[in-house]
Formats: structure tokens, C-alpha cells, sequence
């Protein structure tokens, strides 16, 4: 095992494209970080410079304390899963597993004994003489873990295992890569583009946007505490509601309805000009049917609610708000993340979607009292998307 470090690590192409931007990040020995982020952000790019796929431009990379920069890809002692299972199908799920063994003439013995360790922690040991083609898609991905962990390698470095998998398959693979995890307690560096595989795997996550780190930290510390719009819109599911928003003494101004800010909100954002636009973030379960609420707290709107779609324990309610949208066209974290998830609603109108309690009475076509948590929202900056509550 060994910790894994990137100090100022930077990949330029030859025609000036840098992938990756001066990153500085370090992997505890036996730590399991997920690299997330959306498509072209640099999390491959940064894994392949991990395993010696990829040149590094300038900067330092080290394994257990050893630089590697100049290191060929077969001396770094990385094992690495791909997207693809890579498997040889004339061979056996036995032989397939040995390979990485058998090329290195490693005895056979300890070859017999390493594929039958794997095999028993991955639940292949009856699946051993059968080929690739004769196993599903989540046994053909254990199979290309099996042919990893055979190595006892210093670190694991997977990209993207699980995205060829439909999704209920995805969802057990991922409880299989976490316990797999644990057993080992190997070094294990994860890229996905799936937000919720990085929420649910990881010690700690990195995001990643436009080859650079934005913001380190464990699941619920980029949840509650997002450095930045990005972030706050990246982590979620469903994401973030952004909604323009003004500042007036100690309330925020939303286009539905006025609130009251938090007493550590209200000193965060003080020094603020009255009247100044901002970006207001509002997480889909921080809204709730009004009706449902018990306590004191929070604010209330009426709204129509457009679509609502029963998820057996909770509704997901989508409704929209008119507002003007010019103060947030201009931002490019607001806009990435719209591209991102597939584009914007057109014109001056914007889509909220708001989780509420099985026991709610909403109905799709009828007005609803909404209550939102004013504790819980987040208040950006437009020009720099800081997050404003967060420096509280």
C-alpha cells in the first residue's frame, strides 16, 4: 500500500490544451478517493498520469513517498480497472485472473493460491471455468477486479467500472467496489461522472471543473458546505434549485416569496451592499407540502404544481417560477452545469423541483403551499460563485 501524492501537477498538450491545471492533492495510504466530475473536467486524464499512461508537463507526482514522473507504467505497482472488462474470451475466469501471474512466471502455486483468495472475496470461486461470455455484465466486472487484486498492488486506480452497467446492476456493484474496499484496505483512486457513485463510495471526493480541483472533502462536507456554485450544483440528487436573489437588510428576497436569513448568514453576507444580486441555492428537500410541517420556521408560497412523480417513500414535485433570468445567464459555473445535465429552460422561467413527504396531498395540475427551510439555503456570488453562506 502507499499514499499518493500530486504537488502542482499540470498536463499540457502540444497544442497548449492543459487538461489538468496545477493540482495539488494528497491520497492517504489505504484511502479510498473519488476524482468526480463533469466530461473533459481532467479526472482520467489524472488517473492515467497516476498509472504512467499520461506525461506529466510539470509538477511532481509521488507514490509512497517515491517520485514517479519518469517511472514506465510497469514499475509503479498500479493496478488498474477500466470501463471496458478487457478480458481474454478464449480463456477461463481463472485464467483471465492469473494472467497478470502467470506473464511475470510467478509459481504456480502462489498463482492457484492468490486466484482463489480473489475469487473468494469477488464470489467467483464457482464461476472459475466458466468464459467471460458465459458470466453477466457485473461478473465479467468482478472478473477484471479479480485480475487486479491478484497483483497485491501498491494502489487500485478504477475508471468509470461500473458505467457499461445498467442501472439496478450499478447500484449492487457499488455495495461490491465498497466491501471490496474495506477488505483490502488498499489505496483506491475512483473516477466516475456519477455524482451519486462518488457520494456513496468515497472517504473523500474531489471535484473536479476545467482541470482544476474545486473544492476536497468528505460526501456531507461537499453537501452541506459547497466552496462554490459549482460544487453546490455538482453534489446532489436532484440538484440544487438556483433561483436570482436580492439582499434587503437581514432578509433575501426570492422571486417567490421574502426571507429571513440565519443570524450566522445575515453576519456572513454584512458587509454587502443593499440591493445587491445574488445567486439563491435551494436543495429539493429542503422544500416540503406546507401542510405536512409541524413547527414554527421557514417560509411559505403558493405555486401550481406542473408534474408530480411518486417515488413510493417521497414525490419529487416539479413546478416553475417566473423570474428575470439576466443576472444568471452570465454565470459559466451555472452554465456548464446546465450543459452538463442536458441544457436550460428557455426564457425567464425556471424549474423547481422539490422532494415532499409521502403524506403529501399534492396534486399534478393543482395550487400547493410550499414551505421552504430558510436555514438551509445558500446564497452565491454571482461574478465569483463563491458561496457566501459557507465563509459564515
Amino acid at each position: 500500500m502507499a499514499d499518493i501524492v500530486f504537488d502542482n501537477v499540470t498536463k499540457r498538450y502540444p497544442d497548449g490544451y492543459e487538461a489538468v491545471k496545477s493540482i495539488s492533492l494528497e491520497i492517504a495510504d489505504g484511502e479510498f478517493m473519488i476524482l468526480v466530475g463533469p466530461s473533459g473536467c481532467g479526472k482520467s486524464t489524472a488517473l492515467n498520469m497516476i498509472a504512467g499512461l499520461e506525461d506529466i508537463t510539470s509538477g511532481e507526482l509521488r507514490i509512497g513517498g517515491e517520485v514517479v514522473n519518469d517511472k514506465a507504467p510497469r514499475d509503479r505497482d498500479i493496478a488498474m480497472v477500466f470501463q471496458s472488462y478487457a478480458l481474454y474470451p478464449h480463456m477461463t475466469v481463472r485464467a483471465n485472473m492469473a494472467f497478470p501471474l502467470t506473464i511475470v512466471k510467478t509459481p504456480k502455486e502462489e498463482v492457484t493460491r492468490r486466484v482463489e483468495e480473489a475469487a473468494e472475496i469477488l464470489d467467483l470461486k464457482q464461476h472459475l471455468d466458466r468464459k467471460p461470455s458465459q458470466l453477466s455484465g457485473g461478473q465479467r466486472q468482478r472478473v477484471a477486479m479479480g485480475r487486479a487484486i491478484v497483483r497485491n498492488p501498491k494502489a487500485f486506480l478504477m475508471d468509470e467500472p461500473l458505467s457499461n452497467l445498467d442501472a439496478k446492476l450499478r447500484v449492487q456493484m457499488r455495495t461490491s467496489v465498497a466491501r471490496l474496499q474495506d477488505q483490502l484496505g488498499t489505496t483506491m483512486v475512483y473516477v466516475t461522472h456519477d455524482q451519486t457513485e462518488a457520494m456513496t463510495l468515497g472517504d473523500r471526493v474531489a471535484i473536479m471543473r476545467a482541470g482544476m480541483l474545486q473544492q476536497v472533502g468528505t460526501p456531507m462536507e461537499l453537501y452541506n458546505a459547497p466552496n462554490n456554485l459549482f460544487v453546490a450544483g455538482f453534489i446532489g440528487s436532484p440538484s440544487m434549485n438556483f433561483l436570482p436573489a436580492t439582499l434587503e437588510g437581514g432578509s433575501v428576497k426570492l422571486p417567490m416569496v421574502e426571507v429571513q436569513l440565519p443570524q450566522a448568514t445575515r453576519e456572513a453576507i454584512g458587509r454587502l451592499p443593499e440591493g445587491k444580486p445574488l445567486i439563491a441555492g435551494i436543495r429539493p428537500e429542503d422544500f416540503e407540502d406546507a401542510q405536512v410541517v409541524s413547527g414554527d420556521g421557514g417560509a411559505t408560497f403558493k405555486t401550481r404544481i406542473d408534474v408530480l412523480e411518486a417515488m413510493g417513500s417521497e414525490f419529487y414535485a416539479h413546478f416553475s417560477i417566473d423570474a428575470p433570468r439576466e443576472g444568471l445567464a452570465a454565470n459559466e459555473e451555472l452554465r456548464e452545469l446546465q450543459e452538463d445535465a442536458g441544457g436550460e429552460t428557455p426564457g425567464d422561467t425556471f424549474d423547481i423541483v422539490a422532494r415532499l413527504d409521502q403524506t403529501s396531498r399534492a396534486r399534478a395540475k393543482d395550487e400547493a403551499t410550499i414551505w421552504v427551510n430558510t436555514d438551509k439555503i445558500q446564497l452565491f456570488d454571482p461574478e465569483s460563485g463563491r458561496n457566501l453562506a459557507a465563509a459564515a
